[in-house]
């Protein structure tokens, strides 16, 4: 199964999210289980979409990490 990253923001409503690998992927929620949640649905009917249209899906290439800056 391939695994996309997601970025989650905090709004003043709750979280936006969006997938760096799947360009104009993007949800909302109120919790962060919610708009885990929605995400899930949002990629897989953006890639469904993909697909439709006869486009490739894009391979999932993004990752994080964190660092610390120098003090």
């Amino acid at each position: 199964m391939k695994k996309y990253l997601i970025v989650i923001e905090p709004t003043q409503t709750g979280s936006s999210s969006y997938s760096p690998d799947l360009n104009g992927c993007v949800s909302t929620g109120r919790t962060r289980e919610e708009v885990e949640r929605n995400m899930r649905e949002a990629m897989a009917f953006h890639r469904d979409g993909l697909r439709e249209q006869g486009q490739a899906v894009p391979e999932p290439l993004t990752c994080s990490t964190w660092v610390e800056p120098p003090s």
